[in-house]
């Protein structure tokens, strides 16, 4: 069995910084793309950012500039770096990844961390 665990969710103030990590385990083969979405209240989840195997990234125009994503392939975790938070950046995150498990390549999403910013 796969699972996604995030991390590092909390209340910071606006301006600052948190770190969320998300790490896969089970008996994985290998994981492809990694990716953050998140989810605010009463909006639809979206794309926050993503990253390849060989580290190519893709950011949201709203966090370009203050979001990094990066991954431990060794680790099987993906980590998403946030600066300059902004009250707006309040939503629950979801880490996703496309994982090879059992010889099929299935996608996974985790359970979410909350983040919230306070202005």
């Amino acid at each position: 069995q796969v699972q996604l665990v995030e991390s590092g969710g909390g209340l910071v103030q606006a301006g600052g910084s948190l770190r969320l990590s998300c790490a896969a385990s089970g008996s994985i083969s290998g994981i492809n793309a990694m990716a953050w979405y998140r989810q605010a209240p009463g909006t639809e989840r979206g794309l926050v950012a993503m990253i390849t195997r060989g580290g190519g990234t893709n950011y949201a125009d709203s966090v370009k500039g203050r979001f990094t994503i990066s991954r431990d392939n060794a680790k099987n975790t993906v980590y998403l770096q946030m600066n300059i938070l902004k009250p707006e950046d309040t939503a629950v995150y979801y880490c996703n990844a496309d994982i090879w498990y059992s010889q099929r390549l299935t996608n996974y999403w985790g359970k979410g961390t909350l983040v919230t910013v306070s202005s």
